[in-house]
Parts: C-alpha cells; sequence; structure tokens
C-alpha cells in the first residue's frame, strides 16, 4: 500500500514537474484573434530615436513629474534586436517597424537577403490612404528612410532620395535638401522632380515653417536644412507645428485615412554625445509632439497612436543624489545598448500592443489595427538609378 501511494506521490510530482511553465513568449500580447477592437482609420507611430526608459524616466523627473506620455493606459516592450547583433542600429529597427522583418544593421527596408520589402507606408499608399513622414533628422536618414525606400545600405542618401520622391507620400518634412538638388552622383533635380510630382515644395531658404502657406489641393514638401536640422535648444522649431498640421492635412487628402510617422530623432544625437541637457531638450519637445497628437486622435475618434524608440541610446542612468528636476545623470557608452523598449498605445487597436513582444509585431499591430489588404511583402527590386522604389 505504501508502495502505491509513494507511486501516486511520484507521478503527481512529475506532472506538475512537466506542466508548461512560464515564458516571455507568455508575456506577448494576445493572439489577434483573441483580442477584441474597434479598427483603426488611421495610426500615427511617434518614434524617439535613441529614447529608452531612462530617457522617459529623465524628462519626467525634469519637468515636474508631468510628461504627456503618462496619459497613455496602454504600455508594452519591444525586442529591439536585429538579426544580426543583439544591439541594433536606427535602420535596422526602422526596417523592422515599417516592413516587419528582422533585417541587418544598416538596412533600409530590405530583408537580411537585401531584397526589398513593402513597408506600412507603401500597403497605406496602395490602399489609398494618406501618407506622412516628418523628422528632426534629413529625410533621408535612417528612421524615415526606412518607411519611404528600399536600399542595402543606410549611407546611400542620393539613391533613398530618388526612392522619396516615388514613394507617393504626401507629406515629407525634414532636412537633406542638398540630397536633391545638389546630387554627386548624377546631376538631376529632384526638389524640381517634386515639384513636377504635384508637390508644394519648400525650404527653409525660402520660408520659416510657421509662414508657409499650403492647401490640401497638392502634396507637401518642406526642407528643414540643406544638411542636418539644428537642435531644438540652436533654434530648430518646427516639429510641433508640423505634427499639429500633419493630421489635418493628411485627412483632408483621403477619405480611406492616414498613415503618419514623426520622429524626434536628436534625441539620439544627444546620447552619442553623452550630452544630457540635449537630450532633455529634444525629449520635452517630443512630448509636446505627443501632446498635440493626443488632443488630435482623442478628438477624433478613429486615430491609434502609438509611441516608442528604436533603441536605447548612450546607456544613461539616474544615479544616487538625483532630485526632482535636478538629477545626477551617467552615461556607459557612446553607442546604442539592448535594452527593451517601452510602447505607449492609444486609440482604436491600442489593446494589440500590451505585452512583451519583437520590434517587428509593431508593422504587424498596425496592419491589424487598419486592416489592411494582404500584398506580396518582396517588392521587385529595381536600380535605384531608375528612380523608382518598385
Amino acid at each position: 500500500m505504501s508502495r502505491i501511494l509513494l507511486f501516486t506521490i511520484l507521478l503527481l510530482v512529475l506532472g506538475a514537474c512537466n506542466q508548461h511553465r512560464p515564458s516571455a513568449v507568455i508575456a506577448q500580447s494576445l493572439p489577434p484573434e483573441t483580442v477584441t477592437f474597434q479598427p483603426a482609420k488611421n495610426v500615427i507611430l511617434l518614434i524617439g530615436d535613441g529614447m529608452g526608459l531612462t530617457q522617459i524616466s529623465a524628462a519626467l523627473y525634469s519637468n515636474n513629474n508631468r510628461l504627456n506620455l503618462e496619459e497613455f493606459s496602454i504600455i508594452g516592450f519591444q525586442k529591439s534586436f536585429s538579426s544580426d547583433n543583439l544591439i541594433t542600429d536606427s535602420a535596422a529597427s526602422a526596417t523592422a517597424f515599417s516592413c516587419g522583418v528582422k533585417t541587418y544593421n544598416g538596412a533600409i527596408g530590405v530583408n537580411r537577403d537585401t531584397l526589398p520589402v513593402s513597408s506600412i507606408l507603401d500597403e497605406s499608399e496602395a490602399n489609398g490612404m494618406a501618407t506622412g513622414v516628418i523628422t528632426t533628422s534629413t529625410i533621408v536618414h535612417a528612421t524615415p528612410a526606412a518607411f519611404l525606400a528600399h536600399q542595402p545600405e543606410r549611407k546611400m542618401y542620393e539613391e533613398i532620395a530618388l526612392d522619396v520622391i516615388n514613394s507617393g507620400a504626401d507629406l515629407l518634412i525634414g532636412g537633406g535638401k542638398k540630397y536633391f538638388d545638389q546630387r554627386t552622383m548624377d546631376t538631376r533635380n529632384l526638389y524640381q522632380e517634386l515639384a513636377e510630382k504635384n508637390y508644394l515644395v519648400s525650404d527653409f531658404f525660402q520660408t520659416d515653417f510657421l509662414e508657409l502657406s499650403y492647401s490640401a489641393d497638392k502634396n507637401l514638401a518642406y526642407f528643414s536644412a540643406n544638411g542636418d536640422p539644428v537642435p531644438f535648444a540652436k533654434g530648430r522649431n518646427y516639429l510641433v507645428p508640423a505634427a499639429k498640421m500633419a493630421p489635418n492635412f493628411l485627412q483632408s487628402r483621403s477619405q480611406k485615412g492616414f498613415f503618419l510617422m514623426i520622429e524626434a530623432a536628436q534625441i539620439d544625437w544627444g546620447g552619442h554625445a553623452n550630452d544630457f541637457n540635449y537630450i532633455l531638450n529634444e525629449m520635452l519637445e517630443f512630448d509636446q509632439v505627443i501632446g498635440e497628437i493626443l488632443q488630435f486622435a482623442k478628438e477624433n475618434g478613429e486615430t491609434l497612436v502609438i509611441v516608442t524608440g528604436d533603441h536605447e541610446t548612450g546607456g544613461l542612468s539616474i544615479n544616487l543624489g538625483s532630485k526632482m528636476n535636478d538629477l545626477n545623470p551617467k552615461f556607459t557608452t557612446e553607442y546604442h545598448t539592448g535594452t527593451l523598449i517601452p510602447v505607449f498605445a492609444f486609440g482604436p487597436g491600442e489593446a494589440l500592443f500590451s505585452g512583451i513582444y519583437d520590434n517587428t509585431d509593431i508593422f504587424q499591430k498596425m496592419r491589424q489595427a487598419l486592416q489592411l489588404d494582404d500584398r506580396n511583402s518582396v517588392l521587385e527590386l529595381v536600380p535605384a538609378s531608375t528612380g523608382s522604389s518598385q
């Protein structure tokens, strides 16, 4: 009898040991078919380049313990690693967001075999939606480029510019004018070619963005600098007003909805420079952008807003001796780190973004929220010299 009892106890112990145990995978958001949500008509993706949890914390504790980010109730975390490195760069991370594939560091809208992959912007255009990209870097820099272009290397700026003019985007705002009209690889004037493609084209030489006149009858391309835009602390002033006008502009461009990506690029630059004040200034400007976008989304009721970073930069920490509005920051590197990156979501489809998941899932979740039609994921590769990205 004692042997039978012992055997029974042993079976129970073994059975308990063999039961499925929770893991990081369980922390992923629920499978799409189990999440009930109202589809979104519009998606606005806000990317703080180099923005990790400590950058957010530093901005919060340097702004009287208040950020617009606190209005989000749905928060998740994304794994930022690329296909060839645990520490991603902006190109691979943005390609994960834009195209839904893990790829190598330096890749722009292509997979690990360098084949172009359709982006959320490509698919939105194919479905008749309006699209826009706004950045505080050049419009051909890694993050915006991953939504607008398909090139094997992030520093192919003039080739990326060719893709940009053929992207079909309704709204383009950022620096990098010289890659369009002062080219070295050919004699084309892409600035003029944009005008011929029904764009109102302007730049900081002609008019300040705050004084720009435009209408929904034409696409809009505004170059905020010949090369890199200056930091916010040195007078850059277009990001918040651009974020305020963009949703209304895109909404008037299509009755089928819109996709908009806005990048606060220079949070990353402050991290690379290990310049805490640079980071703070860029973060607080970005939070103003978040506030403007949230206000639009609340009034509109059909817009999904997502805020995340592509990676953390600088290995920033807040250390002993810090006080509210008077922090003691330290850096561990002048490059990126591999920490998980927070994701904030608000609006129709927000429930899809809770949990822990790969950065590539952000693409899938945006598609699901918009209920985009399925399309072939691999685009036909055409040499950049033809001026076409598809």
